[in-house]
């Protein structure tokens, strides 16, 4: 059985073992050490932003809508 790494490619995938890393040194080559900071924070931002809109719906989505009145029968 083929172990998988966090990407879910089996061990000695090309796209893992080749390709990804080549892009991470064009990467690492092209921009500076700041720049990849702010785009790492920036994809948290983004995603936190994603996790508060579903959290927002799913608050929507769990209050109960009271349909009708309340009226008193004696």
């Amino acid at each position: 059985m083929d172990e998988k790494h966090t990407t879910g490619h089996p061990q000695g995938c090309v796209f893992c073992s080749v390709i990804v890393p080549q892009i991470d040194a064009m990467i690492d080559h092209i921009w500076p050490e700041g720049t990849r900071e702010h785009f790492h924070n920036a994809r948290i931002e983004m995603l936190k932003g994603v996790r508060s809109m579903i959290d927002a719906r799913i608050e929507r989505l769990s209050q109960h809508e009271h349909k009708g009145t309340k009226i008193t029968v004696e």
